[in-house]
């Protein structure tokens, strides 16, 4: 199972950098084979190219969803549906995954992708650092990441049985 952990958001605007900072924080804790680790600065449509050919896919991105600053989600491609993932001229995740999966894109099934998600504060902002909150909750996050990628995914075989 090849597996990619794409960190979002734009390191230049404070906040919503974070899901880039916390993929960099494990840059020094993955060494697998099987696992990928890239940067983006997309969504939407944009998003499908880097996913192709991946059988699991784990998106880190800043939300805003109400919740208190750094606080951590774990979320599925389901829970987007109302979320815009780019700006809101483009198609949200669950639109653009199956809009690729029509078109014929090798990109995993939905129950193969999740989403950890850090609330954020300040995205309007031009900075490098996150506020302290969302800076408090990065090693929280990747810790998530490194979680979903111990864990078998629904549907998946266990490493014995392959």
């Amino acid at each position: 199972m090849k597996t990619l952990v794409l960190g979002l958001g734009n390191p230049i605007l404070t906040d919503d950098g974070v899901g880039i900072q916390i993929v960099r924080s494990l840059a020094g804790q993955l060494d697998r084979p099987d696992v990928d680790v890239a940067e983006a600065s997309l969504g939407g449509l944009r998003l499908l190219d880097e996913a192709i050919g991946y059988d699991r896919l784990v998106l880190v991105d800043a939300i805003q969803a109400g919740g208190q600053p750094g606080q951590v989600y774990q979320l599925g491609p389901d829970d987007m549906s109302s979320l815009h993932s780019a700006s809101s001229h483009d198609l949200n995740l669950p639109v653009a995954l199956e809009l690729g999966r029509r078109l014929g894109l090798a990109l995993p099934e939905d129950e193969a992708i999740r989403i950890v998600a850090v609330e954020v504060e300040e995205v309007m902002t031009f900075g490098e650092a996150c506020t302290p909150q969302v800076q408090a909750a990065i090693s929280r996050a990747a810790q998530m990441v490194l979680e979903i990628l111990s864990d078998q995914f629904p549907g998946e075989e266990s490493a014995g049985q392959k």
